[in-house]
């Protein structure tokens, strides 16, 4: 997937708020776990209670390292009883490959054997029903099979912008044939810049910024994901022990008034303390403003106002807010 497509990323951005857009993310992962004891194999390898879902469901789940670390965050798709795709980072499939087979996991990749179209926007389903009315009529965070001109692909109700929209893995022999049908409709292309900029103002966490080595579910204020319930996983000792100590960092929102873009590992000041560190920032198409992901000291709440450093002698006055920092445009 390129940076961007001729229009560029802010015009790929806003036709994502306003109409649809399609991003080839076929480098991301798919890792195959299929088999008897495959959810209770996922089960102890993972974050989040699959027992909470059933067959044709989706799951966003965490893997941890034992100190707690996010090794990588996933979507689960539970295809059928004893079949699962696990969908990983692109970087970190070997990773969890290894993660699930050392737990004793059947785990295959399977990543070059189809393409991933993540169909995105608030007209996506609507557009995308002219050529692949069945793919397009998926439930939010659901999975299913359905026929492409002959082939049998599967649709999720997934995807990483904060709009609706529609995941589809194609056989990878067919990529090019689901792209030309999606497009020839008035989906636009979009790239890795739209991506980023939607994710960010979506309050969506990215894997080596929000959550990645000595940050855990907690620090990233995910804890949402995780099964406490569900009995052991790896990772969750140590999960209990911060939970009882306190979580520092946490994770906030921050919101400038000046379109300089803030940027990953500038620090965050309180007069003249530091508080903290910058993990994603970047300018928002739609808020005009600045914004920023950052990881800051219990004591920074909503509502607080920080300097964020620029390391070039300046600084730039920013607002604690909630994320996300922009809903569904509808």
């Amino acid at each position: 997937m390129p940076l961007s497509y001729p229009p560029g990323t802010l015009a790929e951005h806003q036709a994502c708020r306003t109409a649809a857009v399609v991003f080839d993310v076929s480098h991301l992962g798919t890792v195959r776990v299929e088999g008897p004891g495959a959810l209770e194999s996922l089960q102890r390898s993972l974050t989040n209670d699959l027992a909470k879902i059933e067959p044709g469901r989706c799951q966003y789940t965490h893997l941890l390292g034992e100190d707690g670390s996010v090794l990588d965050d996933i979507i689960v798709w539970w295809l059928d009883d004893e079949r699962f795709d696990v969908m990983p980072n692109a970087s970190n499939t070997d990773r969890v490959v290894a993660a699930l087979s050392q737990a004793g996991v059947t785990a295959t990749d399977v990543t070059s054997t189809r393409a991933i179209l993540a169909i995105q926007g608030p007209s996506a389903r609507r557009m995308l029903s002219a050529v692949m009315p069945e793919a397009a009529a998926v439930g939010r965070f659901r999975v299913k099979k359905f026929d492409f001109d002959g082939t049998d692909c599967l649709a999720a109700g997934t995807g990483y912008t904060g709009e609706d929209g529609v995941e589809l893995a194609i056989p990878v022999e067919r990529a090019s044939e689901a792209w030309r049908a999606v497009t020839s409709v008035g989906i636009e292309p979009a790239g890795l810049g739209a991506r980023d900029t939607l994710r960010l103002e979506a309050g969506l966490p990215l894997h080596g910024h929000e959550l990645g080595a000595g940050i855990t579910t907690l620090n990233a204020g995910l804890g949402w994901v995780i099964g406490w319930d569900k009995g052991d996983f790896t990772g969750r000792d140590a999960l209990v022990a911060q939970r009882e100590r306190g979580v520092a960092p946490l994770l906030v929102g921050l919101r400038t008034n000046s379109r300089r873009p803030p940027r990953a590992d500038q620090r965050v000041m309180s007069g003249l303390t530091d508080v903290g560190v910058v993990s994603s920032g970047n300018f928002s198409p739609t808020l005009g403003v600045g914004i920023a992901m950052a990881f800051v000291h219990p004591g920074i709440t909503v509502g607080s106002v920080v300097h964020i450093d620029d390391g070039r002698g300046g600084t730039t006055p920013a607002h604690v807010v909630a994320v996300p920092f922009v809903g569904k445009q509808r």
